[in-house]
């Protein structure tokens, strides 16, 4: 047998504030009941604004805090998910990241790649099949370039 990699059973799950992440968090914490050597980071990425997106930078810095809060709650409920169905309050982890995100698929495969996590699980985006062929599918994106790691998409 050829062990070119290796694979651990750390999980990354890529969410925002759609019912098919909260759906991607559920499926990952009902598959696997906190069972035990799985540690599990749910990610965030907070798509770096523009420099010239907000009129000054006061304006920047209170929109980010803002949001950061509205983050933290998400990711935090999400959190507490996982631990209800049984993770170790040890075994899970937030990480809302900062990026400048040419595309969100990118953000996620990169963060991905900074870490040790095997696994990524996405929300399927639900976009119709003329919507996907315009703007493109993050989690399609993802499946199609991520290396070296294995893609849960649910939908």
């Amino acid at each position: 047998m050829n062990k070119e990699h290796t694979f651990n059973k750390n999980i990354l799950i890529a969410v925002d504030e759609s019912e098919n992440a909260r759906r991607a968090v559920l499926y990952v914490a009902q598959l696997l009941e906190g069972a035990k050597d799985f540690r599990v980071t749910i990610l965030h990425v907070i798509n770096e604004p523009e420099e010239d997106y907000f009129p000054t930078t006061n304006e920047k810095e209170k929109w980010l805090s803002q949001y950061k809060k509205k983050v933290d709650k998400m990711l935090e409920a999400y959190r507490q998910l996982l631990i209800q169905w049984g993770f170790d309050q040890s075994a899970v982890s937030v990480r809302p990241a900062m990026r400048d995100c040419p595309s969100m698929a990118q953000c996620i495969l990169a963060e991905r790649d900074e870490t040790e996590y095997n696994t990524v699980v996405v929300g399927r985006q639900g976009l119709s099949r003329s919507e996907e062929f315009l703007f493109g599918s993050v989690s399609s994106k993802i499946v199609n370039y991520a290396r070296n790691c294995t893609v849960w998409v649910v939908e």
